[in-house]
Parts: structure tokens; sequence; C-alpha cells
């Protein structure tokens, strides 16, 4: 009997509690709460802006489905819940001065879930992205304005329209900028940045233009009355009648003495290329998804999973900071946001002083410690 009530209180010491979180909700909803929550949560943000502030950041928004099932709840309502959680993190961006946020909303991998959750991930993405986008709300307060990455044509003429129309409502917006990886996949980037750049550089470059050649004009002349019959006319104005071997190279008709009517044929046309060995990492970002924005400082991904799923490989560089978070991402907000925000803040000014010093030549370079242990020790 004692064993039986053990094994239920692990159990039910184990289960998730939603009635908990609503709870705790509606507990922080009161407002003195809210009011005393609101204003610590202003300070800590005042806080973060005294310090270096990355300027992309991108999120793999993951764990909805896993929240959902561990609350006993449909997958569509963890889904919604993950964009609350969206909303809360943008505010918290934004406010901080991060100018550009990438979301990984949904990958082109995604469309081999059931129909019904596709769809109702789709129906959400237009509900949504208006929300977002209307005047006087989150976007619109921050400056900031939607760009989609992905490929257009795998989306549904409806959604396609409640997107277009989402960018074209927050176009004007230049403060920041929220990128919408939708549908996507890193590997489909990169293919597509390759395909237009080999499209570029198998056009030829616009021909220079011509400069003038008194011989040039005279070869002309002469190939025209040639052409006619008539005798070539005498030199005049000085102009010698007898051209350079360049010019006539350069010219794009000539005569050729061998011809059995003596009509001048035409010259085939020299087109000139880019070098392929010109090609460098930055003639493919210029044709990436992202071209234009600033490098990735901070990438974090939610639910414990530890890898990229096809997202923002190029983009990845030294620099970037990876973060693997525990929690899922209808948990993910402030709190857990702000630890990793301050270790960056150090690491960022670190990886500075280091720099500074081997310009200088100085070999006082703080050692880095173990940020992990207390994050909060930097706040103060």
């Amino acid at each position: 009997m004692g064993d039986q009530l053990d094994r239920r209180s692990i159990i039910f010491s184990s289960m998730p509690s939603l009635h908990l979180s609503r709870t705790r909700r509606w507990l922080l909803s009161s407002p003195p709460v809210e009011w005393g929550v609101r204003q610590l949560r202003e300070l800590l943000i005042g806080a973060l802006r005294r310090g270096p502030i990355p300027r992309h950041v991108a999120f793999v928004m993951d764990g909805n489905r896993r929240f959902a099932r561990h609350h006993d709840i449909e997958t569509v309502e963890g889904h919604n819940l993950g964009f609350e959680a969206l909303a809360k993190i943008l505010e918290v961006c934004y406010k901080s001065g991060v100018k550009v946020v990438t979301i990984y909303a949904f990958s082109i991998e995604n469309f081999k879930r059931s129909k019904y959750e596709v769809d109702a991930l789709m129906d959400m993405a237009k509900v949504k992205l208006s929300q977002l986008s209307q005047h006087g709300d989150l976007l619109d307060r921050y400056g900031a304005r939607i760009r989609i990455l992905g490929q257009r044509n795998l989306v549904k003429p409806d959604v396609l329209e409640a997107i277009d129309r989402a960018v074209e409502l927050t176009s004007r917006n230049g403060k920041a900028i929220l990128n919408v990886c939708f549908p996507y996949t890193s590997r489909n980037e990169i293919t597509n940045a390759i395909c237009e750049t080999v499209a570029e550089y198998a056009t030829p470059l616009p021909e220079p233009q011509r400069p003038f050649s008194e011989s040039h004009i005279s070869h002309n002349i002469r190939s025209r009355h040639l052409g006619q019959g008539s005798a070539p006319p005498t030199p005049f104005l000085g102009i010698s009648t007898t051209s350079d071997a360049d010019d006539s190279a350069s010219s794009s008709s000539t005569l050729y003495v061998d011809s059995p009517s003596g009509a001048p044929t035409q010259e085939p046309v020299r087109r000139t290329y880019p070098d392929p060995e010109s090609i460098t990492p930055e003639t493919i970002d210029r044709h990436l998804y992202t071209a234009g924005n600033p490098p990735l400082d901070l990438l974090i991904r939610t639910s414990g999973v530890e890898r990229l799923s096809d997202f923002m490989l190029w983009q990845c560089h030294q620099d970037t900071e990876i973060v693997f978070l525990d929690c899922l991402w209808p948990e993910f907000g402030l709190w857990n946001f702000l630890p990793v925000l301050l270790e960056w803040q150090w690491r960022d000014s670190f990886r500075m002083q280091k720099q500074s010093a081997n310009k200088t030549g100085s070999s006082s370079i703080l050692p880095p410690f173990a940020m992990k242990a207390d994050p909060w020790v930097r706040l103060w």
C-alpha cells in the first residue's frame, strides 16, 4: 500500500501542471503584481542597453507540439501559445536595440506532417501576420518591417495574399526587421544563391564605350563604298585610309581580301564575361535571402534539441554564439532570454578586449570564467 502511494506521488509530482501554470498566470495578471513585474522588466532591459547588443538574433522556435502533449491540449493551441511567446520576445529584442530578428516559422520539411496540422499552421500564419502588421501594433510601434524568406511557390494563394499584405503594411518601417522563414531550409537558400550567382556570371558584361578613332571611321567608310561597288574615297582632312591593325581588330565589321565579292563580312561578336575566379563568399552573400542584413550574432534554439535543423547554415560564422536551451518555446520568456543576452555581452566584451590587445601587443587579457554558473553577476 505504501509503495503504491509513493509511486502515485512520484507520478503526480513529475507531471507538468497546466493548472499551476494558469494559477501563476492569474496571479501575475493582478494589477499590483503586473505593475511591479513591468517596472522590473523595464529596469532590466534598460540595464541591458548599457552594454553591447547583438544586431542580429535568430530563433528556432522548437517545442510547441511537445508542450501541447505535456499539458494535454490540442497541437494547434500549443502553436498559438508559441506565438504569444514570440510576441513577448520580439518586444524585448526591439526594445533592447536588436535590429534584425530571424525566426524559423515553417520548414519545407514540415509539409511532411499531417494535413490537418499543416493547414492549421497556414491559417494561423495568416491571422498572426495580420495581427503583427496592424497599425499601432507591435511591429508598427518599434518601426519593424516583415520580410518573408523562403519558397513562395510552395505557399497556397490565400496565405500568399495575406503574407504580401503584411509585407506591404510594414514596408515603410525602417528601424528594424523581422525575417520570417516560411517555408525555408538553409540548403534550399544556398542552392538558390548559387543558381543566381551562376546566372550572374553567365551574363556578358556590357561593352565598353568605343573611343573616337579617325582610322576606325575611315575604315568603315571605305568598307561601305566597296560594298556598293564604287571606288574608295580619297583621303580628306588628313585622315589616312590605311587603318591600324589594332583598330581593324576592334571593328565590328571587317573586309576580307579573299572574299570573292569583296563585300564586308560580319566579324563574330566578342563577348566578355565576369571572371569566375572573382567569386568570393561575399558574392554568395549578395544572393542569399538575408542579403543586406548584419552578420548573425546569436542563434537560440529551445526544447533541448542540439542541432540546427537546416537553419541559417551559411549565416553562422566563427563569432556566432549558438545557444541550446532546455525550456520549450511557449515557456521561453524574458527570464530565459536575459541570461543568454548577458552572457553574449560578456563574451563580446572579451572578444573586443582581445582584438584591442592584439593590435596594441598587450598581454593583459582577463581569462573567461564559468558564466553559466552565475550569469547575474554581470548585471550589477
